[in-house]
């Protein structure tokens, strides 16, 4: 039988309103050690009765995870990429769950072991390798990892002429770390306790980090700070910000311990970032227009009363990124919601690089070389697997350098993407990605599974899935909503789905849905639907909403809280996140919007359809509790009899498990609860 939790009166009142929260109680008072025993028991009793309702479904979770697992090629390897004389790689072993790293001097030389994952994570429930930064001289190597899924990195370093692990070591770091030129220099980012990047600091090494020199203090609460060394590798960027306002500084990479060079100051509500190329400051600025504009500075005077516009701002083309190479300046930018890849010469003509899909995913890859002859795209489609290739600066010559393999076989010709325009209800049009087989047909009545997010400008991208195969070889179409809080459609679509128009965002999933039903490529009540984070928020606030509309939702580490954690200043992210949400403490009107939709303060009395909800016990970005209160709720609350539950990874945060087939199990488990939600168990 599914738990009760018990209801607690805790009450307090904020802008004259007055909060009723009877599963406060759920939050641990010494996390993020999580270790009251009665919320321990509650969760696992809640993971009892996930493990309970998918017994009967193991043969089909087997069958699935075999057809999952059948799609990863064993001994996969990556393209070698090259790094100041060194050609870097890594491959998997057949069997293993995490990667071993190499490296040789050339194509045909032996090969050098760098980093052996499986060693590092032997033992582990959970392992994530983060950085992974080879010094200028190929004499050592930074990396850094997470073995709890908090997403508090320790940066070791290795020698790579001895083997040996040097004695240093750099705990609560964000993940990354920037050599200085000489490389005998480590820059880093320091986490404090609400898990909010506040200091850049440089180790030296074999000195005690106790004595690490702090270069640069956050004393903004909301701002998260970071390092990145530039294209040139002659500088070192130490950035600032938060969603909506950034600040930039620099440092000569030969000189980590020189006083930072400011930029251009930090004005609300306008962002840029730097890189630096081919003799010059190349920026990224929303500064004249919302869409960015890209402009040119020198090192001497890199101000904003000095800059030179290179490339305008404009409502058709959503400026993304800037890399300055030597002898090309390549612009990832959007042009109607599809990526695209722009190069612009030295002498000032420009063009695209071609695509082949009306539905895809295109971006620059590894390109760590300063001055490459030819660039390195990541490109793949909802039916088109991941395919890795380069294009020849100077004559356009396209040459690929590896396509996804799919061992268990895929033939490309059984399935069309399409790509869609559904009117929302104020008139705006919402594109829609969707995949399915060639002999699925509209109007036949079969399964349509809806995936979204819309939040923070992080557009969802219609690349390819594996995975996925196994929906669609069963009958399902699967479709992508590109709704507002996304950036797809450029910046305005992301500020169309944000803070007080936050509603766009769920209006848009809705009405997405609605037009697949009109144009038959669904029936009422025949969607399945599926979100994550922010995502699963939407999910909440859907469900809410329109229960009659989905056969079933499954909500990983969903946000659904957010009214308490918008109120809470000292849990991790949230001051970072007002400019996201808004900040109820002080905006009534912020407070009462974030009110009217926060799905754990909208659950109602009425039938929901089957709920898959998964936590992360260790989660710093979505609190396990968040989840919990959520499901405790619902099972309070709603009118039906359908099957809710939460299962909770007691060993892992916001991404799940860690190894690449332990996520294959989580990902069979999911398709099993929708395919029993459709009745189709059997196939």
């Amino acid at each position: 039988m599914p738990p009760v939790a018990r209801r607690s009166e805790y009450r307090r009142e904020v802008h004259g309103s007055v909060l009723h929260d009877p599963y406060h109680w759920l939050r641990d008072p010494n996390y993020p050690t999580v270790q009251d025993p009665e919320i321990l028991r509650y969760l696992a009793d809640e993971n009892a009765v996930a493990e309970a309702f998918l017994a009967p479904l193991k043969p089909l979770i087997g069958t699935l995870f075999d057809e999952l697992k059948g799609r990863v090629k064993q001994d996969d390897q990556s393209v070698p990429v090259e790094r100041d004389g060194w050609l870097y790689y890594w491959r998997f072993d057949p069997g293993q769950q995490y990667r071993r790293w190499y490296r040789r001097r050339s194509q045909d030389a032996a090969e050098e072991l760098v980093l052996d994952e499986p060693a590092l994570a032997e033992g582990k429930a959970f392992f994530r390798l983060g950085g992974f930064h080879p010094s200028p001289d190929g004499t050592k190597l930074a990396f850094s990892v997470d073995d709890s899924g908090a997403e508090r990195f320790t940066i070791r370093v290795k020698d790579l002429v001895t083997g040996d692990l040097l004695p240093d070591e750099l705990p609560d770091t964000i993940d990354a770390a920037v050599w200085s030129a000489g490389g005998d220099v480590l820059l880093y980012a320091l986490l404090n306790d609400e898990w909010r990047p506040y200091e850049i600091r440089a180790h030296v090494l074999g000195q005690d980090v106790a004595a690490d020199r702090v270069l640069y203090h956050e004393a903004d609460t909301g701002f998260r700070v970071s390092a990145a060394s530039s294209q040139s590798r002659e500088v070192i960027f130490i950035q600032t910000g938060d969603h909506v306002t950034s600040e930039v500084r620099f440092i000569p990479a030969d000189q980590p311990f020189a006083a930072p060079v400011l930029i251009a100051p930090r004005w609300a509500g306008t962002l840029y970032e730097a890189d630096h190329g081919a003799g010059a400051l190349f920026i990224r600025t929303n500064d004249l227009h919302r869409n960015f504009r890209v402009v040119r500075a020198t090192l001497d005077h890199p101000g904003p009363a000095m800059w030179q516009e290179v490339i305008p701002g404009s409502d058709a083309h959503y400026i993304r990124g800037i890399t300055p190479f030597a002898r090309v300046l390549v612009i990832s930018e959007r042009i109607d919601g599809l990526d695209q890849i722009r190069l612009r010469y030295l002498d000032g003509h420009q063009r695209f690089l071609a695509f082949p899909d009306v539905a895809y995913q295109a971006e620059l890859g590894a390109n760590p070389s300063p001055d490459p002859s030819a660039i390195r795209v990541d490109y793949s489609s909802l039916v088109r697997p991941a395919t890795v290739f380069e294009e020849d600066i100077a004559t356009g010559e396209r040459k690929i350098l590896k396509i996804q393999e799919i061992p268990s076989g895929y033939d490309p010709s059984l399935y069309v993407a399409e790509r869609l325009l559904a009117p929302a209800r104020d008139g705006a049009m919402i594109p829609i990605s969707v995949v399915h087989r060639v002999d699925w047909r509209r109007g036949d009545g079969n399964p349509l599974h809806l995936y979204g997010y819309g939040a923070y400008g992080i557009g969802m991208e219609p690349s390819f899935s594996s995975s996925r195969l196994s929906l669609l070889d069963r009958g399902f179409a699967y479709a992508i909503a590109h709704i507002r809080g996304g950036d797809e459609l450029g910046r305005g679509w992301y500020e169309g789905g944000k803070g007080k128009q936050r509603w766009n965002c769920f209006h848009d999933f809705i009405d997405a849905a609605k037009f697949l039903i009109a144009e038959n490529y669904a029936t009422p009540g025949g969607i399945s639907i599926s979100g994550g984070s922010a995502g699963g928020q939407l999910m909440g606030v859907v469900l809410n909403e329109a229960p009659e509309l989905w056969r079933a939702a499954v909500a990983h580490v969903p946000f659904v809280d957010a009214l308490n954690t918008m109120l809470d200043e000292t849990l991790p992210l949230t001051p970072a996140e007002w400019p996201e949400w808004g900040n109820p403490i002080e905006d009534k009107a912020a407070f009462d919007y974030i009110r009217s939709y926060s799905p754990y303060d909208n659950v109602r009395p009425q039938a929901y359809p089957p709920l898959l909800i998964t936590a992360g016990l260790n989660d710093p970005r979505v609190t396990y509790w968040e989840p919990a209160k959520w499901a405790a709720l619902l099972r309070a609350t709603k009118l039906d009899e359908q099957p809710l539950l939460l299962k909770t990874n007691m060993g892992a945060g916001h991404g799940g498990k860690s190894g690449r087939f332990d996520r294959l199990e989580e990902i069979a488990e999911e398709y099993a609860f929708l395919l029993k939600a459709f009745g189709r168990c059997g196939s």
